[in-house]
């Protein structure tokens, strides 16, 4: 039995591998894949590949591109979610600020530097046209460090993934002001360059029973209701979500790593362009 460790955050784009664990299917190929749920998101999980603490991430397209770029000795082997992420703009309830635009030159609320909730700040500044510059942060690690944030006004708005917040949303701790999409395929999957190449074998078996389990998500009886209870949502929310989310079995081509690239170079999230070759590996 190979112990292979994995990271992702505890959503719903998620489940899939749970499902996969519990049912017993990586064992049944000889692999102990070990979940870590990562409430931080992209940017502790970056540090988490980097450091070893992880094998595998499943995590934010732009912000492991840009890791990489970085230095992250990690390699993309296939998308994991094709669809692009909804994030919505959020201010507290009682908040001031009553539209996107009352929101320019104001603070965000991000989990942290490099994470998905700051470069998005950057997607969404820049499509309306605000001055990138202007930008001010607060770290805030987690969506409940954001709820105190926004309450206390320490920050002005936070953006999260809109299904993820909307029960903060009916419960009246956020207002959602607008959604801003990713303009990309949301999540991939990510290894560590020394585990790729001491067991490549082991990631394909692994890549195969992930693509099996979410090529069948979507039939699986009653996932909505499983869906709601286990993630706190209304069963037609998830609904509207499972509509709109696409789960792939396929490398990241080089045009749309060119076109990520191209864009996060431009807000000046990157400073310099990777290669194809030092980004990927397609097993």
């Amino acid at each position: 039995m190979k112990t292979i460790k994995i990271a992702g955050v505890p959503e719903h784009f998620n489940l899939p591998w749970h499902v996969a664990i519990e049912n017993g299917d990586f064992k049944a190929v000889g692999i102990d894949l070990q979940w870590t749920e990562v409430p931080e998101g992209t940017g502790k999980m970056c540090q988490m590949l980097r450091d070893g603490e992880t094998d595998i991430a499943v995590i934010l397209t732009e912000g492991i591109v840009k890791d990489i770029v970085g230095g992250n000795p990690s390699k993309i082997v296939q998308v994991y979610v094709e669809s692009p992420l909804i994030w919505g703009i959020h201010v507290a309830a009682h908040s001031k600020y009553k539209t996107l635009s009352d929101l320019e030159n104001t603070k965000v609320a991000i989990s942290r530097y490099g994470s998905g909730s700051q470069l998005m700040a950057y997607v969404n500044a820049n499509k309306e046209g605000w001055n990138t510059e202007n930008l001010q942060f607060e770290v805030v690690n987690t969506i409940d460090g954001a709820v105190t944030a926004l309450t206390n006004g320490t920050a002005d708005y936070f953006m999260w993934e809109r299904f993820m917040t909307k029960p903060l949303v009916d419960k009246g701790v956020f207002r959602r002001v607008a959604d801003c999409p990713t303009p990309w395929p949301c999540f991939v999957i990510a290894v560590r360059e020394e585990v790729l190449h001491k067991h490549p074998n082991t990631i394909a078996q692994i890549l195969e029973v992930i693509n099996i389990t979410t090529q069948n998500f979507k039939e699986i009886p009653n996932i909505d209701s499983t869906l709601a209870t286990k993630f706190h949502q209304k069963k037609e929310d998830i609904q509207d979500w499972l509509q709109l989310t696409e789960w792939s079995q396929k490398p990241l081509s080089e045009e749309v790593l060119n076109k990520i690239q191209n864009q996060l170079f431009a807000l000046k999230i990157l400073d310099k362009k990777g290669t194809f070759v030092e980004i990927v590996k397609a097993l």
